[in-house]
């Protein structure tokens, strides 16, 4: 594992310092490049704090799951009303909060039925679904438009993260998404 550098943090909530250090060395590493012991030391806190305050790197991850999922769901009702903004607000989610979402969609690094995870992620998937409902050709269609709403929304996403798309480099992702999503949906 590569070391990852951070000026010590005294502050007095430890647990939003353990998780804001996990969210830059996710942001640096990926979920799977740090250790607790290693991100105890950039957080600038004894070691066993992490697995005080969150058991293992499992329990730190499914915190980090679960505010992610929380705040996904806060930008997504925020574009509640239309579900091409929906769609928008997925990539925008994705690229503005990038080490949650490169732990969210990936239950194997959290505790998946843990309640407060359930709960954000429940949150997040009820827009998500009424929202595709309403692009369905019928009701009997409504899930999978719901498939191909999230496929297309969350495979931008990917695409764009991971810089596979030659726009990635200069262009705007909601724009480009935007365009996307009508290009499929149509604009009614």
């Amino acid at each position: 594992m590569r070391q990852i550098d951070q000026p010590t943090y005294h502050h007095g909530n430890l647990r939003r310092a353990i998780i804001d250090t996990a969210l830059k060395a996710i942001g640096e590493s990926g979920p799977a490049g740090w250790s607790l012991r290693e991100l105890a030391r950039r957080a600038g806190v004894s070691h066993a704090a992490p697995a005080h305050h969150f058991g293992d790197k499992t329990g730190l991850l499914t915190a980090v799951a679960a505010e992610g999922f929380e705040l996904f769901a806060d930008n997504l009702e925020q574009a509640a009303g239309d579900a091409f903004e929906v769609g928008v607000a997925y990539v925008r989610f994705a690229v503005d909060h990038r080490p949650y979402f490169e732990v969210m969609f990936r239950p194997e690094l959290y505790r998946a039925d843990d309640p407060g995870m359930q709960a954000a992620r429940e949150r997040a998937a009820d827009v998500l679904v009424a929202s595709a409902g309403t692009l369905s050709p019928s009701p009997a269609q409504a899930r999978l438009t719901t498939i191909a709403a999230w496929s297309l929304a969350h495979g931008f996403a990917g695409l764009w993260l991971s810089g596979n798309l030659p726009e990635s480099a200069h262009d705007d992702p909601e724009t480009t998404a935007r365009s996307v999503i009508q290009l499929i949906f149509g604009r009614p």
